[in-house]
């Protein structure tokens, strides 16, 4: 069951700002961007569907995950990663805390085959990347950072 942190602050879905737009997909708003003749796409997950990308990464479903102050996902689950992953994660957490990441750091770790990047993002909550306060510097900040610590990623792994 997610808690009070996820539901804090929830993003606006603004079909009038940015190139894209946004449309249902599997039942819920999506943002949608870009051709839709392109052979690639980036899916972005975070909080309780980050157990979708981790099950997505087990079977080389995709090229790379990125995981976001993610929810139910387990030590096992990362065991089971087989794409580069990158877990961002919150100091104030309480539903991944900096004990669990570190534990998923640590199972990566041991997987050398798969490259791997995991970072606790100091002083911010669970859903800092996604919902934060735009009056909030600090809050800004951690979210670009994360924002751009993804894009790298994506941009290192998906070709």
């Amino acid at each position: 069951m997610s808690g009070p942190q996820c539901c804090a602050n929830p993003p606006t879905l603004n079909p009038n700002s940015g190139a894209g737009h946004v449309e249902k997909l599997g039942g819920l708003d999506t943002y949608v961007t870009g051709s839709p003749d392109s052979k690639l796409a980036a899916l972005l997950i975070s909080d309780i569907f980050a157990k979708v990308a981790v099950q997505l990464a087990k079977r080389e479903f995709i090229q790379a995950a990125v995981l976001l102050h993610p929810s139910f996902v387990t030590v096992d689950d990362i065991k089971g990663v087989e794409v580069p992953i990158s877990v961002l994660g919150a100091e104030i957490d309480q539903v991944s805390p900096p004990a669990l990441v570190k534990e998923f750091e640590e199972a990566l770790t041991a997987k050398s085959e798969v490259d791997s990047f995991v970072k606790i993002f100091p002083k911010v909550a669970h859903g800092w990347s996604v919902r934060y306060n735009v009056e909030d510097e600090s809050a800004v900040k951690a979210a670009e950072e994360a924002h751009q610590n993804l894009l790298e990623w994506l941009a290192k792994h998906v070709k």
